[in-house]
């Protein structure tokens, strides 16, 4: 009798906190967007909105963002940032279900350690496609692994929202077609733990990510093309690591370059370069100078093989150690203020009155905090499946550790070699390291309190 009322109780205290989770871990969730008074804007969210109202393609700006921001508008993009917070809840609970890991109380622990110590929150209250970066890595592993763990309706969401998150981002696309490739190698060592049919799924949402992407454009631009934009950003890291320069002084010589002229006046930096105030602009940008940086781009890679190849591991290695919150996220973001002025005025006034510009926000203090937690998540990510492979473990949660890991490594190669090192592109995918180091220490924990 005392045992059915202990466990009666149990089940009582449990629903209390499912339904307080309920509540207020959305909430939290969006505290930075709550304390702004407005959605956190970036200066790469206006070229997103930009896309809806002006019809032709930009480089490295994705339309089915700009639909899915432009959808928001008249709710303050409020609606969005909703979107993002339940989405970020249900994976992480998700997750912990099909990892036989589920409890309520285990559940809100995590997500308030990730909310206080990840840039997990800042990236759901941001009108910026970084929240699903890291959150489509959870979303392919558990259509590979869930089975039948997950419902139908589940793994429909599961690839509609995989497929989507592919398609916002060109490099999240890539860090998801990388995982898929190397799932197909590891599938005949790993067997059943890597199912076939979770497999196809999988790669399948690169698939219709691709697509959805191609039929937006489409339906924006006119043009059946992929968004532009690749090659020259590729160009600009290039060029800070004087690869172009050593490039144009090799060839202009004999070839007639419109770069030529300028080649000892080449910017420091890539963002000078492409962004600033440059030749780049005087030259046509993008439509004046694509097809001549994607010509220097191929021959500076067959002309310096291993320079290049030398660059890029130093760039790989810097980009897993930039993992500070808030780049490009400050006070100063003109293009953004620009757009929103231009195509929804209705939202100057809210915008204009949020704490972000006023100047108010500043994450130096947020990353004496954030910066330590990612490194060291990093690291017991390593730890974890050094641990596995020396007691020879190979269970769901030693999956995800690995598949986090080539993701992360995945992340810093392609985003480091194309464009360079940058915080934004380490903090949007560490904090899932952060998640699978909770579990796995929670985890721990629980078995010790059992053995007990």
């Amino acid at each position: 009798m005392t045992s059915t009322t202990d466990h009666l109780r149990a089940q009582a205290a449990d629903t209390v906190w499912l339904r307080l989770a309920a509540l207020a871990l959305p909430l939290l969730m969006l505290a930075p967007a709550f304390w702004n008074f407005y959605p956190l804007l970036q200066w790469d969210t206006g070229g997103y909105l930009a896309r809806w109202y002006e019809g032709y393609l930009v480089p490295s700006r994705s339309t089915v963002f700009g639909l899915y921001l432009h959808y928001g508008e008249s709710f303050g993009f409020w609606t969005n940032l909703a979107v993002q917070s339940l989405v970020t809840l249900w994976l992480l609970q998700l997750t912990l279900r099909v990892l036989a890991m589920m409890q309520t109380r285990r559940f809100v622990a995590i997500s308030l350690i990730l909310i206080l110590s990840t840039a997990l929150p800042w990236l759901a209250s941001m009108l910026l496609t970084d929240i699903f970066a890291g959150l489509s890595i959870l979303s392919l592993f558990l259509l590979v692994v869930g089975g039948s763990r997950t419902t139908a309706l589940e793994k429909i969401a599961l690839f509609v929202f995989t497929a989507f998150a592919a398609a916002t981002h060109s490099a999240t696309l890539g860090v998801l077609l990388g995982l898929c490739i190397a799932g197909w190698m590891a599938r005949p060592l790993l067997g059943r733990r890597l199912p076939i049919a979770g497999l196809a799924q999988a790669s399948l949402t690169i698939v219709a990510g691709g697509l959805m992407l191609v039929a937006a454009n489409h339906a924006l631009s006119g043009k059946w093309a992929w968004t532009p934009g690749g090659t020259g950003v590729a160009f600009g890291r290039m060029m800070q690591d004087g690869i172009v320069a050593r490039y144009l002084n090799d060839h202009c010589p004999r070839e007639t370059f419109k770069l030529c002229p300028y080649r000892n006046e080449l910017p420091a930096t890539a963002d000078e370069f492409l962004w600033g105030k440059s030749m780049f602009n005087t030259l046509g940008r993008f439509d004046g100078l694509d097809d001549e940086m994607g010509a220097i781009v191929v021959g500076s890679l067959k002309d310096y093989p291993a320079w290049q190849a030398g660059a890029a591991l130093r760039a790989m290695g810097q980009q897993l150690l930039h993992v500070a919150t808030g780049e490009g996220t400050s006070g100063w973001i003109p293009h953004t203020y620009g757009i929103i002025a231009r195509y929804i005025p209705a939202q100057v006034a809210p915008m204009r009155a949020a704490r972000q510009q006023n100047w108010e926000l500043d994450f130096t203090a947020i990353n004496r905090l954030h910066v330590p937690v990612a490194l060291a998540s990093m690291l017991g990510l390593v730890a974890l499946l050094a641990h596995s492979l020396l007691h020879r473990r190979l269970d769901d949660l030693t999956l995800l550790a690995a598949t986090v890991t080539l993701a992360l490594l995945g992340n810093a190669f392609i985003c480091a070699v194309i464009s360079g090192p940058h915080d934004r592109y380490g903090a949007r995918m560490v904090w899932v390291a952060t998640f699978v180091v909770l579990m796995a220490v929670t985890r721990r924990f629980g078995e010790d309190g059992k053995a007990q």
